[in-house]
């Protein structure tokens, strides 16, 4: 337990020794380096950082900017609030999105109401550990006179349910195709090749660029099945199957090494169109294909997903 008083909110437990790959889908390193792996009072594992520009108003709030914050336990972040939109967090997805100014957010999938809105000061986004906590569903802990920051990573709560798929699949049209519709699917995914990945990029036909659950997404769309938006949830349908099994259509979900103990969280998907070969998008040069069974990809494979 740390000396230090920590101000604790919401119960969440997932122990993790954090470390983002450079490798891993193109992005940047957070911009501070964790410093140690804390046990919060709750007894939950915490990523800790010291922040170095945090801010008391005049209200005695205490804030933090919130890149670094979710730098620190994986994640990346983008502000389109320049240009009308909302800060989006995530991965390869956008997992929580908020806005400068209002109390209302969005996470994982869900909208919900922040305890306090978060700013822009300094250029930056700031936000209180409090509405922190809520945005991400963690605990947080802090201590203002050292400027110390703990974030234990968000739990997946679908994770049980992803274990608990029945081992029949049930019909599905692209599972069915015949070997010319093959062929299309194939075809079809292929004529995006080059397209620009954009961390939650909004729909194709308003942005003309993907990342990497929209582009599936997209795909499956034109074959009449519609994904759910985020990588996380795709991954909760269907039946899980064998390298031996994979055909093509069916996702392939990929890890994110070291950023979760238990590596169960996807943080990458693409579409399998045969021939030990697959089709995604990520960093440059945007939609690509890559071997499955050679090479980076090989070693981060999750599971193969055949969708009901």
């Amino acid at each position: 337990m740390p000396k230090y008083e920590m101000k604790l909110l919401s119960v969440s437990a997932l122990i993790l020794t954090v470390a983002l790959s450079s490798t891993g889908c193109s992005y940047s390193k957070p911009a501070q380096t964790p410093k140690v792996n804390s046990i919060t009072p709750a007894g939950a594992y915490a990523l800790s950082y010291y922040e170095k520009s945090p801010i008391t108003d005049k209200e005695g709030k205490y804030w933090i900017p919130l890149k670094p914050a979710v730098a620190s336990i994986g994640y990346r972040m983008k502000d389109d609030t320049a240009n009308g939109g909302n800060v989006k967090v995530g991965y390869s997805d956008v997992m929580f999105m908020l806005h400068p100014g209002s109390k209302q957010a969005t996470s994982l999938g869900q909208k919900l109401t922040l305890p306090d809105s978060p700013e822009r000061r300094k250029g930056e986004i700031y936000i209180t550990p409090r509405a922190l906590s809520k945005l991400l569903q963690t605990e947080v802990g802090w201590n203002k006179s050292s400027g110390e920051i703990n974030i234990v990573a968000p739990t997946d709560k679908d994770t049980t349910l992803k274990i608990q798929q029945t081992d029949e699949a049930k019909p599905f049209r692209v599972q069915n195709l015949s070997a010319a519709d093959s062929q299309e699917l194939v075809a079809y995914a292929k004529k995006y090749l080059g397209v620009p990945y954009d961390f939650g990029a909004g729909p194709y036909e308003e942005t003309k660029k993907f990342d990497c659950s929209t582009f599936t997404r997209h795909v499956y769309k034109k074959f009449g099945v519609d994904l759910p938006r985020l990588a996380k949830d795709q991954d909760n349908l269907g039946k899980r199957v064998s390298r031996n099994e994979l055909v093509t259509g069916d996702l392939i979900f990929f890890t994110v090494p070291g950023r979760f103990k238990s590596d169960a969280i996807p943080g990458h998907v693409g579409i399998y169109i045969g021939n030990g070969q697959f089709i995604h998008t990520w960093g440059d040069p945007g939609v690509q294909i890559s071997d499955l069974d050679s090479g980076y990809w090989s070693n981060v494979i999750l599971h193969m997903q055949r969708i009901l």
